[in-house]
C-alpha cells in the first residue's frame, strides 16, 4: 500500500512526536508498505520562533500538491498543523480525497503560555484543521474525550510504544549520576516553559534533581536552581542509562497529550510522579496502579508534586517494568494502519480491522 505522511515534525528534531512518527514509518516499510514522507527538509524553511528545532517550510503549498499528485497514495495522513499539514489538507479537500490527522500537541496551551492569551481563543483554528478529517488519531481516552467536548468526536486510538531492547532495568547506570545523593529524581524532555519544569525543581524532596534535555529555558533554570544537575540532551544507551540510574521519574507537565518519556521510565523500572492531568492519568492511573488492571503501585499522581514523589518512591520496580513492557510499537503500528482512510476502493487491507473510537 502507498501511504503519504505529511508532517512538519521530523528529524533532526528530537521529541516524542518525531520518535513516534519515525518508528511507525520504519515498521510500516518493514511490512512492505510504501511510505512517502513530506517533511520540512524538502523545502526552504526557517526556525520556528521560540522552538528553533522545528523548521517551518516556506511557500510549500504547490510543491506539496505536486508530490501528492505524483504519489497518488492509497491513504494520506497529516500529522501536524504546520505549513506542510495545512498544504496537504488543502490538497485533499480540493481533490475530494479522505484523509486522517493526528493530535500530538496542545498548541492552544503552548501559545497561551507564551502570549498570556486564553487558550480557548486558539481552539477554533484546530477545529477548522481537524474537522474535515475522517479520523483524528489520539494517544489516550482522556484526550479523545476532550476533543469530543471541543467538537471533534471522530477520534481513533493510536497509542505509543517503547524500545524494550533499549529501555530496561538492567541497563548500566549513567556514570554522571553515580555518587549523587539519593533518591535521584529525574526529568527527561525538552527544557521549555510549557513543560513546567520549575514545579519539579521547586519541590522540597531530599535527594538530587537531574534534568536531561535541552531547550530555551535551560540556561535560566540552571541559574535559578544551582543544586540541580542539568546533563543536556542524551540519546540511545546514555538516555537508557539515565533512566536506569534514577529512583523516581518526575513529569511536571500539564500540557502533554501523552508523555512518551513516562513509559520509557516505567520500562526501565522507574516509578513516575506527576500531576493528575491528561496523559499521566492514562498511563499511571488515578490510583497509581496503571491502566492494565495491575494491583501494585507504579507511580503516583497528586496536585502536590512533593506528595506524588514520596508515594511514587514506594512503588515496586518490577511492577513498573511489567507495566512499561505492555507498550508495543508493533501494536501501535497496527492501530495506525487500521485507522487510515482509503482514498480508493482498491485498498481492502484497511478494512480488515475497523478503527476504534476512543470516545465511545
Amino acid at each position: 500500500m502507498k501511504i503519504a505522511l505529511a508532517t512538519d515534525a521530523w528529524a533532526p528534531q528530537v521529541n516524542g512526536v518525531v520518535r513516534t512518527l519515525s518508528t511507525t514509518v520504519g515498521l510500516l516499510r518493514g511490512r512492505g508498505h510504501e511510505v512517502e514522507t513530506i517533511t520540512p527538509d524538502l523545502f526552504r524553511n526557517f526556525p520556528c520562533p521560540s522552538y528553533p528545532e522545528i523548521r517551518l517550510a516556506i511557500g510549500c503549498g504547490g510543491a506539496v500538491a505536486r508530490r501528492l499528485d505524483a504519489l497518488d497514495a492509497d491513504a494520506v495522513h497529516i500529522a501536524t498543523e504546520g505549513p506542510i499539514g495545512w498544504a496537504a489538507r488543502r490538497w485533499c479537500l480540493k481533490q475530494g480525497r479522505p484523509f486522517t490527522t493526528s493530535f500530538h500537541t496542545r498548541f492552544p496551551d503552548y501559545v497561551s503560555m507564551r502570549t498570556g492569551l486564553p487558550a480557548d481563543w486558539f481552539w477554533p483554528v484546530l477545529r477548522r484543521f481537524h474537522g474535515p478529517a475522517t479520523r483524528i488519531f489520539v494517544a489516550t481516552p482522556s484526550l479523545a474525550a476532550e476533543l469530543a467536548e471541543r467538537g471533534l468526536p471522530q477520534t481513533h486510538a493510536w497509542s505509543r510504544g517503547v524500545d524494550l531492547d533499549l529501555f530496561a532495568p538492567d541497563a548500566a547506570p549513567l556514570p554522571a549520576m553515580a555518587g549523587l545523593p539519593r533518591p535521584l529524581q529525574l526529568y527527561v524532555g525538552r527544557v521549555a516553559v510549557e513543560k513546567n519544569i520549575a514545579a519539579f525543581l521547586d519541590t522540597r524532596a531530599v535527594g538530587t534533581k537531574v534534568v536531561v534535555g535541552d531547550g530555551p529555558a535551560r540556561a535560566e533554570l540552571a541559574a535559578r536552581y544551582p543544586d540541580a544537575h542539568f546533563l543536556g540532551a542524551l540519546h540511545g544507551r546514555e538516555l537508557a542509562a539515565a533512566y536506569a540510574a534514577a529512583d523516581v521519574f518526575v513529569f511536571p507537565s500539564h500540557t502533554d497529550t501523552f508523555g512518551l518519556v513516562n513509559i520509557e521510565a516505567l520500562a526501565s523500572g522507574v516509578p513516575v510522579a506527576a500531576f493528575p492531568t491528561r496523559g499521566p492519568i492514562d498511563i499511571i492511573g488515578c490510583d497509581g496502579l496503571g491502566t492494565f488492571g495491575g494491583d501494585k503501585r507504579i507511580g503516583a499522581l497528586d496536585d502536590d508534586l512533593d506528595a506524588a514523589i514520596a508515594l511514587a518512591l514506594s512503588a515496586e520496580r518490577e511492577a513498573c517494568t511489567a507495566e512499561g513492557r505492555r507498550y508495543s510499537w508493533d501494536r501501535c503500528t497496527d492501530q495506525f494502519f487500521s485507522g487510515l482512510a482509503p482514498c480508493r476502493e482498491a485498498a481492502p487491507l484497511l478494512l480488515q480491522d475497523r478503527p476504534q473510537n476512543l470516545a465511545a
